[in-house]
């Protein structure tokens, strides 16, 4: 195979017009084995259309030939012609030596597009035919982790793991970690993400080690793993917002807030890393921090709901009224869809003596708050300051349907009706 070795040695040196011209030789008067050949070298150095019309034109004489087809089955693959690789495929004989393997590039194909249980029928057809080939297991396991069928995906995992720590670059302890995490079984996936770790350190699988600690409440474990991680990559920006998580829970606000304003170096346009920012500074007491926090998660998003209502409550706090207006509406957000906003604002009107807008909102309200006693309070006393009798002793009534033993409430309705008679 001296010629087909003078191609890929031109083009390794870039020779690319006299590697066609050998080609073009081989193409058209090369032996069947020496085309194959070069058709696989090909393949993998990227060249497929040459790789394709060699195999292509080996096929014109041996039509049938599995090798064949699952070599051009991949070229095809490759070369985004999935349709195209699925008729190749399809036209290998049960009884090919090769069908197993157009079995298990069938079932890759049809779970990209979806058709998940015509891939699963092709991946157990092949184990029925390879019992004790772990490729298949992992192709199972890949396939079942993708539809949640934990169970099934464990197992598969499971099988692969009695000989092999590693398939196709993908840690198969870090994969069974991950899915037991994903499925909520915290201790368990722990001890994988251990194993998984064991002499290779790699920063997606420390990272999943380290979330699913923080899930599982082990919280030091966690800060531990988030700080290893950093060391490793301070670029890495989804640690920063878990890091400062697993502090706040062990109660270390200020190491917490400086996890938040070393993931905003890393990554300033994180409304979450701000809005939890926020969130910490005001239980440090920090409240013109927790503020600006606050208005920079809400400059980056408009329509940050939580953002919001947050920085509303720190508003209502120091009756800044004005304030609560002017940032609801300078918000992306529909009050019909946030009714607190709606509350927010009749609160508001009311206190700034606004009484005709305060009634508008707190009817709008209404109908979202109903059954909401503190609501109801806050409306039925604003009905009462108005002199609206008739509809705050419908909203006393309502009030004692929530709560039927409170007094104040009984109290309250027993004036109304009097004032009405």
């Amino acid at each position: 195979m001296e010629r087909v070795n003078k191609i890929i040695n031109m083009l390794e040196q870039g020779q690319h017009k006299e590697a066609l011209d050998e080609y073009n030789l081989i193409l058209k008067s090369g032996l069947p084995e020496e085309k194959f050949l070069l058709g696989e070298e090909l393949y993998q150095y990227g060249f497929l259309d040459e790789a394709k019309i060699l195999i292509e034109s080996l096929l014109e004489i041996y039509p049938e030939e599995g090798e064949l087809l699952v070599l051009l089955g991949e070229i095809l693959v490759e070369a985004g012609e999935e349709e195209e690789a699925i008729l190749v495929l399809e036209r290998i004989s049960e009884q090919d030596a090769n069908f197993a393997q157009s079995l298990l590039l069938l079932a890759d194909l049809y779970q990209l597009q979806g058709l998940y249980e015509v891939c699963e029928r092709k991946l157990l057809k092949a184990k029925k035919i390879l019992p004790n080939e772990i490729i298949i297991d992992f192709a199972l396991g890949e396939l079942y982790g993708e539809l949640g069928e934990i169970a099934k995906a464990r197992n598969a995992y499971e099988t692969v793991l009695t000989e092999e720590n590693e398939m196709a670059g993908i840690n198969i302890h870090g994969r069974m970690a991950d899915l037991l995490s994903g499925s909520g079984a915290f201790e368990e996936a722990l001890a994988y993400y251990d194993k998984a770790l064991d002499g290779k350190l790699e920063i997606n699988t420390l990272f999943g080690y380290a979330f699913t600690a923080l899930q599982a409440g082990y919280n030091r474990t966690a800060i531990e793993k988030f700080n290893e991680l950093k060391a490793l990559d301070p670029e890495y920006h989804s640690l920063y917002l878990h890091l400062a998580i697993g502090y706040e829970r062990e109660e270390e606000l200020e190491n917490s807030l400086n996890a938040i304003q070393e993931g905003l170096k890393q990554d300033e346009f994180n409304k979450e890393l701000f809005f939890y920012g926020g969130k910490t500074a005001l239980k440090l007491g920090k409240e013109a921090d927790a503020e600006q926090y606050f208005r920079e998660s809400l400059a980056l998003d408009p329509g940050f709901t939580e953002a919001a209502l947050m920085l509303n409550k720190l508003f209502f706090q120091k009756e800044r009224y004005e304030d609560v207006l002017e940032l609801i509406s300078q918000l992306d957000i529909i009050e019909d869809e946030e009714p607190q906003l709606l509350w927010d604002s009749a609160l508001s009107f009311q206190k700034l003596e606004e009484y005709s807008y305060a009634l508008d909102k707190y009817e709008s309200a209404y109908t979202f708050f109903k059954n909401n006693e503190a609501f109801l309070l806050d409306y039925g006393y604003f009905l009462i300051e108005e002199g609206k009798t008739d509809r705050a002793a419908e909203i006393f009534k309502q009030l004692l349907i929530e709560d039927p033993t409170n007094a104040e409430y009984m109290e309250m309705l027993e004036r109304l009706i009097d004032v009405k008679d």
